[in-house]
Order: C-alpha cells, then structure tokens, then sequence
C-alpha cells in the first residue's frame, strides 16, 4: 500500500493508484467501515472493483492524502471528466484548488467535521473545474481512509449530482 499518509509524496514519484487493488479495497472498505453499507454494489460486474471504481462508476470518487495542504491521489475517469483534469493533473493538484478561494474557509469546515466524525453524508458545496467552469456538487459523502487496523491515509468524496452555477 502506498503511503498516503501525513506525509507528502514527491509529485516524480506519486504511484498511480487508477487500477490499484489495495487503494480500491481502501476505498471500499474503509467506507463500509465508516458508514456500514457498500460503496460498490455486488453486481457491478465481473471486473476488477479497483477497475469497475475508476471506469465505470455511475459517481466522481476522489481522494486526498492526508497531508497539512492535501493533494488528491486519486480521481476517477468521471471525476477527471466533470474536473476538467487528466490523471496526472489531478495528482499533482493541492485539493484546496477544487474550491475557489472564498469558498475554501467552508470546505475546511467540512474536512475538519470529518476528521472529527468520520464522515459527512449530505454535503453540498461550489466547486471549480480547472476552465474556472463554477459547479455545484449535492448529497456528497466524505469520509474518513481509515485502514483495517486504525491507520489513517487521508479522505475520500464520492457525489452523483452536479450542475453548473447559474449566473
């Protein structure tokens, strides 16, 4: 497992944790951990859940290290899609980015509720794809990536619903 922990990673030398088996069972199983049901359905096909997770789930999944400033680690092809960012882009972006400035006092608020909790289920907040496109994401759950023996390795999002700021 890669570590995703306090510390920061180099950016030349961030693993790419796209088809990754054990991120995805991090992913899945901390969030079964956290808030008691499935991130992944049963029947999401024959695939790989780590390949299922980053091609063809129905939702943008992203995660974040778990660093002072956090960068993500992870975005799925959806969330690269509705970002405006490609894998590389995305991993080398300091997660504060995805927020405009005014806006990143109330995400703060958020990471810290769910540092302190372990998760939020009904988040809804702007964000800002890198066109400065402006976005709202509704009923986001955010959670803790914590492993099956305690260890913490940062924070995932995972949001069906999103639409463009009117205006």
């Amino acid at each position: 497992m890669p570590d995703t922990a306090g510390s920061q990673v180099p950016e030349a030398s961030r693993p790419d944790l796209s088809l990754d088996a054990g991120f995805a069972g991090l992913l899945t199983g901390s969030y079964q951990r956290i808030l008691g049901c499935a991130l992944v359905d049963e029947g999401a096909g024959e695939q790989s859940t780590a390949s299922w997770l980053y091609r063809d789930a129905p939702f943008c999944l992203l995660a974040h290290d778990g660093a002072a400033d956090p960068r993500f680690v992870y975005a799925n092809a959806i969330a690269q899609a509705c970002f405006g960012y490609d894998r590389e882009e995305f991993t080398r972006l300091p997660s504060r980015l995805s927020a405009e400035a005014p806006d990143r006092s109330e995400r703060q608020r958020l990471l810290d509720a769910v540092a302190r909790d372990g998760f939020i289920d009904d988040y809804r907040g702007v964000r800002v794809a890198k066109s400065g496109r402006r976005f709202w994401i509704e009923q986001a759950v955010v959670w803790e990536l914590i492993d099956e023996v305690g260890a913490r390795h940062g924070q995932a999002a995972v949001f069906r619903t999103w639409h463009d700021v009117e205006g």
